[in-house]
């Protein structure tokens, strides 16, 4: 099934994509000071993954790093609608009355529209309560709408895994189904902490660990595309 090569091909390009550009921008912002024309913008000595010393939009949003991060994203925006188009075709061609299969692909598309919009309005200041509070509910809106989309996908295949046996790595599906499990836990649990006033939580840093949680969870959220690239087998 062709669209099934598709899904795998186009699966591993949303995991590289977005984990180079986001990582290169950290990696400039923290050892090339001098393509900064601004210098308050640099950031010294941190690794956001352990420590939280930056958020992932503070190392994307100044020049020159946002020339490599909005790209990115737009282009992981267009993969992500075909990634999600081609998976509803599959479950056509395997289930196509299938109660989740218009959920993915709602979720899924827009997901990847409030990544675009999010892209957008990254680095556009604007001193207004109002259009921070739009900001955070758009990056919001895109983990709510990406996790749900991912986690009505896996439990559609998993649903008649036996149709796909000669397609995929059962073992690799049932890893997906975990990893989205834990996604979601560590959501729930992280959001009533996040929302904490203040920025001390039992003597750590509640700014530092709302960081060191977004790099982390991003990089769980694109994980699911590399083991998307391992679950399906080649035709």
């Amino acid at each position: 099934m062709d669209q099934i090569n598709k899904v795998k091909s186009i699966s591993i390009w949303i995991f590289i994509i977005p984990f180079i550009a986001v990582n290169a921008c950290l990696i400039i912002i923290t050892q090339f000071h001098g393509l900064f024309p601004n210098q308050e913008d640099i950031i010294h000595n941190t690794f956001p993954y352990l420590d939280g010393g930056a958020s992932i939009s503070r190392t994307a949003r100044p020049y020159p790093t946002w020339l490599i991060f909005k790209p990115s994203m737009f282009l992981t925006s267009y993969l992500l609608i075909k990634y999600w188009l081609y998976n509803k075709t599959i479950i056509d061609f395997f289930h196509q009355d299938h109660k989740y299969k218009n959920k993915v692909l709602y979720f899924g598309i827009a997901s990847a529209v409030a990544l675009t919009i999010h892209s957008i309005f990254l680095g556009v200041k604007f001193d207004n309560d109002l259009y921070k509070l739009f900001r955070r509910v758009i990056m919001l809106s895109f983990i709510i709408f990406e996790i749900v989309a991912q986690a009505y996908l896996v439990a559609t295949f998993y649903s008649f895994k036996n149709k796909l046996d000669q397609y995929i790595n059962i073992r690799i599906l049932k890893t997906k189904i975990i990893l989205v499990s834990i996604l979601i836990i560590v959501a729930v649990i992280s959001i009533p902490i996040i929302s904490l006033p203040g920025d001390d939580f039992f003597g750590f840093s509640l700014k530092h660990f709302k960081h060191a949680l977004e790099w982390d969870y991003f990089i769980g959220v694109i994980s699911f595309y590399l083991l998307t690239f391992f679950m399906w087998k080649k035709n």
